[in-house]
């Protein structure tokens, strides 16, 4: 009886060792899963804010350059106003120029 004892005792503790080294190598597996997956998303979180930040810069370089081309547009409108007025205003500033011209002239002589 002793001895049946004995095994039964020696049976359990080789059982509950098997599971002990089962639970521990689902412990390693579970480890070794959760790693593997903490590094794809930091992976997926890395090209996540990549992809964000080409966009922000694509979205940066369009308003830019829709700026750039509005500046450049509203000083070629400048420009022209500015053209037509001098031609508006050239014949009066050739008639008082040569007003004054006389009239120094007149003056001198």
């Amino acid at each position: 009886m002793k001895t049946e004892v004995l095994k039964d005792i020696k049976a359990a503790e080789e059982e509950y060792g098997t599971t002990i080294r089962n639970a521990e190598v689902d412990r390693k597996k579970s480890l070794a899963n959760a790693e593997l997956e903490a590094g794809n998303l930091i992976i997926k979180a890395n090209n996540t804010a990549e992809e964000y930040r080409k966009k922000r810069m694509a979205d940066a370089r369009t308003h830019a350059a829709e700026a750039h081309a509005r500046i450049i547009r509203e000083g070629e409108q400048g420009a022209v106003a500015l053209r037509d007025q001098g031609k508006r205003n050239l014949e009066r500033a050739v008639a008082l120029l040569v007003t004054r011209f006389k009239e120094q002239l007149h003056v001198k002589a």
